[in-house]
């Protein structure tokens, strides 16, 4: 029987109800039943690139500005910016209203807090600081940079939709070292975490923020706009297997299904009462990170080697199928049809491929047969999928593979330690990044040399693409700034920070009796039922 037929069986089958008991409890209009893409084993969304984590951040969380389906950032808890000094002094003022989920206000120096902790994990916030001489609350509702040179970006920075997520938290929790998890859950975003009825691996619950205060104008568009929630309770239910989450869509025991699998689409179109769309437009990025620190992939040589065996198609394909629309490649480091997209250097991802030349190109480079650790998560199918063909690939070219299966929330912890492989460390994992996260040299977390200090995980080094990325910060005109992404571009098939694997576009299924829905990312404010 094939997978399909199978799935299509089993799914018309599993009528038994879930684990959690609210599921039977909690039934009626006011409560909206989800499917998250994985369980969310951490809670802080500035600790994690995970985006479980991100979605589950815009809940309890605000920002002080966001973005909306133009890519523009608008303000959020800011009331507004203005600057001064020839564009170096820049204040934002919050908006009235801001609240904590404890009932205390929310105070500018919470948010300079907040912005500093997340400036040691983010990318887009490591170059702020760089640019800034002072951060400071100089009252209650007034956030001050004093910046060496203008810098226009910061609004795009402090309202970007990816991740690390840069949320406003309380100073107490923002005083948290950067490199260590906050799992107090007091934010001042349009849910609060209800804590109690957490069962990992399983549920979490949300309730809505009674105390919230939206947006006094605007639309809602993609994060931007009013916040108007129209549910009281929130239910995120883990369901690792896709049979069985296929199943409950279909008798409507949920309503929402983040991440169905490919091979269950046409199963879910040909269901009653269900709509499947692609939320996203700019697709999400597939990536192979090496751990840089560790043999073998601290050699240069061996990481361009690696290239020559790279199939973007079979990867793309593993998780999304066959359908031409839900994928695109070959892919650079850029978001296709986004200003910085470009072909430069692609030749070293779309010449023929040559297995028996790559081996032979691995061992001129030095590879003595290591032991290379590969983390796959058996609980988030569309990884599973990518880390399956890499350890095929990786197998084809000689490469010891040791394939340690795990779930999700492990490989999120794991991948954060710089430890030797007999100590649990890691050598290569697969994920995908938002387009929107690719969008330019700025935002790209993948796309820093940092080294080991520099707290993007994988901790590659390289002087040339932070030379570069300074450049591009620089360039006066978007001639300029794509001139400099192909520089970049080439640089990276040199030092391999990592191998872009291709872009697909990920649909999302929910029940017909939801609107307003929106678009961007998982949100659930302006959904409403009937």
């Amino acid at each position: 029987m094939k997978r399909r037929q199978f799935l299509a069986t089993a799914a018309a089958g599993f009528a038994a109800p879930l684990a959690a008991p609210s599921i039977a409890q909690a039934q009626g209009s006011r409560v909206l039943k989800f499917i998250p893409q994985s369980d969310l084993a951490i809670l802080d969304p500035i600790w994690t690139t995970a985006y479980v984590t991100r979605n589950h951040g815009y809940m309890v969380f605000d920002t002080l500005f966001s973005t909306n389906g133009k890519f523009e950032a608008s303000p959020q808890m800011a009331e507004g910016l203005t600057t001064e000094n020839d564009g170096k002094l820049v204040r934002i003022i919050l908006r009235d209203g801001l609240k904590w989920h404890d009932g205390e206000r929310v105070l500018a120096r919470d948010c300079v807090a907040s912005i500093q902790r997340w400036a040691k994990r983010d990318p887009f916030g490591i170059t702020i600081m760089g640019l800034t001489d002072e951060l400071s609350a100089p009252d209650d509702k007034t956030i001050q940079f004093k910046l060496k040179k203008k810098f226009g970006l910061i609004p795009d920075a402090l309202g970007k939709s990816g991740t690390n997520l840069p949320v406003m938290m309380p100073e107490r929790l923002a005083k948290t070292d950067a490199f260590t998890q906050v799992t107090e859950m007091i934010g001042s975003g349009p849910f609060k975490f209800v804590a109690s009825e957490r069962v990992p691996g399983s549920q979490m619950v949300y309730a809505k923020n009674e105390a919230y205060v939206p947006r006094p104008n605007g639309d809602p568009d993609w994060n931007a706009g009013p916040k108007i929630v129209n549910f009281d309770r929130v239910e995120w239910h883990v369901i690792p297997d896709s049979a069985t989450a296929a199943g409950a869509m279909q008798s409507g025991e949920i309503d929402w299904w983040e991440n169905p699998p490919a091979d269950l689409l046409p199963l879910l179109k040909g269901s009653k009462g269900l709509k499947i769309e692609i939320p996203d437009p700019t697709g999400s990025m597939a990536c192979m990170r090496l751990n840089h620190l560790l043999p073998p992939f601290d050699n240069p040589a061996i990481r361009r080697a690696l290239l020559g065996a790279i199939d973007q198609n079979d990867f793309v394909t593993a998780v999304v199928g066959d359908d031409p629309s839900l994928k695109y490649m070959p892919t650079g480091l850029f978001c296709p049809g986004t200003p910085m997209a470009n072909t430069a250097g692609l030749d070293a991802l779309t010449s023929a491929r040559d297995y028996d030349k790559v081996k032979r190109d691995l061992i001129a480079a030095g590879y003595k047969g290591e032991r290379v650790v590969l983390l796959a998560p058996t609980d988030f199918p569309i990884l599973k999928a990518l880390a399956d063909v890499n350890a095929d690939v990786f197998k084809r070219i000689g490469i010891n593979v040791d394939y340690q299966a795990m779930d999700w929330g492990t490989v999120v912890q794991r991948r954060a330690k710089k430890d030797p492989i007999d100590k649990g460390g890691w050598n290569v994992f697969n994920t995908f990044w938002g387009g929107l996260d690719q969008f330019n040299p700025v935002a790209h977390s993948f796309l820093r040399g940092l080294g080991p200090d520099g707290g993007i995980i994988g901790w590659p080094s390289s002087a040339k693409i932070e030379e570069l990325r300074g450049q591009w910060l620089d360039a006066p005109d978007l001639a300029a700034q794509k001139k400099i992404a192909e520089q970049l571009q080439v640089q990276a098939f040199t030092d391999v920070p990592y191998i872009p694997l291709g872009q697909v576009l990920q649909p999302t299924v929910y029940k017909t009796n939801l609107s307003g829905v929106l678009g961007g990312s998982v949100l659930f404010w302006n959904i409403k039922r009937g």
